[in-house]
């Protein structure tokens, strides 16, 4: 089997399943057919967090968000002809067809690159004081304390490099020693690492004026006490695509209120919704930020990330919200963390 071949679903999959194909491959991509391979429509993983973040459930048919107008081209052509329409249209992938709307292949533009390292920077803020996680964290940082057999931020740098991101910078503060002398300058981990020190509490933004140098891409910026399976790929392609300054991933959070909700128009009652669920999305502490956001920053100030996206949306500014489905859990207080254990050696994170 080809390796295009098993990225093809049928419109009747549901938004999970596909986005398990998808998950399955490593080419961040999906074409749906009917049962005599005519082309449908292409679905990316962008596609689908899209349709999350509209209110479509996981369980909805992928026909509801796939792309019905994908660019196409005929078999037959030379090579470079595929590769000019994909540099012209920007595509990472082209599906080829033939003159009945069948699916031949899929030509993917990276078989003309030189795929490496990723060199965006991933900056970690580790500087928190843990005081929830008392008496642990007492004489240990918070990102330090193990979860499995290893401290939580060795797994969120291990889950970086799975993806080639390489290069971190590491917020400190509390016990920063700990950290320091653990990692050092990273080499003994596969990875780079420069340290910012926060002399005072800055929050999750206010940190970033304390970059030495500023970086010419976009970046990570990430809570070192989260343990996620999200695929950080295509976190960064969503906020390509979406040509955000700033990208937040939000998790959905749901509650249910315990008691009949009551609805009326004036003094007239019109229904009564017995123990409805709620469902907001909340913030999921992993951002990806373009490097021109450093400028609405102030300098040697607390300032908190939710603070900096109000700003840079009250001025106009582009920002994305990054819907996460994936496994996800902030090791916040004690019961999280006993679950964090639980649940580590049971999970490929």
């Amino acid at each position: 089997m080809k390796q295009w071949q098993q990225i093809i679903v049928k419109k009747n999959y549901t938004l999970l399943e596909t986005m398990q194909v998808i998950d399955a491959s490593s080419l961040q991509f999906a074409v749906v057919v009917d049962d005599e391979q005519h082309l449908l429509g292409t679905v990316t993983d962008g596609d689908i967090r899209r349709g999350i973040l509209r209110g479509e459930g996981l369980d909805v048919s992928i026909d509801e968000v796939m792309n019905t107008t994908p660019i196409t081209a005929l078999a037959g052509q030379k090579p470079y002809k595929y590769k000019q329409l994909m540099q012209k249209k920007k595509l990472k992938q082209l599906p080829i067809v033939d003159s009945a709307k069948q699916l031949i292949d899929i030509v993917f533009f990276d078989k003309w690159q030189n795929i490496g390292e990723n060199k965006n920077s991933v900056i970690l803020m580790l500087g928190g004081l843990g005081t929830r996680l008392r008496p642990l964290t007492n004489d240990v940082p918070k990102p330090m304390l193990k979860v499995g057999n290893k401290p939580i931020v060795e797994t969120i740098v291990d889950s970086f490099k799975q993806h080639g991101y390489t290069n971190f910078i590491f917020s400190v503060n509390y016990k920063k020693e700990m950290i320091q002398e653990y990692f050092q300058d990273g080499e003994p981990f596969g990875i780079s690492i420069e340290y910012i020190e926060e002399q005072k509490r800055m929050g999750t933004a206010g940190a970033l004026s304390l970059l030495k140098e500023r970086p010419v891409a976009p970046f990570f910026v990430m809570n070192g006490d989260l343990l996620t399976q999200i695929n950080f790929d295509q976190l960064m392609q969503f906020h390509k695509e979406h040509e955000a300054i700033a990208t937040m991933c939000v998790r959905e959070y749901e509650f249910q209120i315990p008691y009949g909700v009551i609805e009326t128009n004036g003094a007239n009652l019109v229904n009564i919704k017995e123990k409805p669920i709620h469902r907001s999305f909340i913030n999921a502490g992993i951002y990806v930020l373009s490097p021109e956001v450093l400028d609405f920053i102030p300098q040697s100030e607390f300032y908190d990330m939710p603070t900096l996206f109000e700003q840079l949306m009250a001025r106009g500014k582009k920002t994305a919200a990054f819907p996460i489905h994936e496994y996800w859990l902030d090791i916040g207080q004690m019961d999280d963390f006993y679950r964090a254990n639980e649940e580590f050696g049971r999970l490929d994170i």
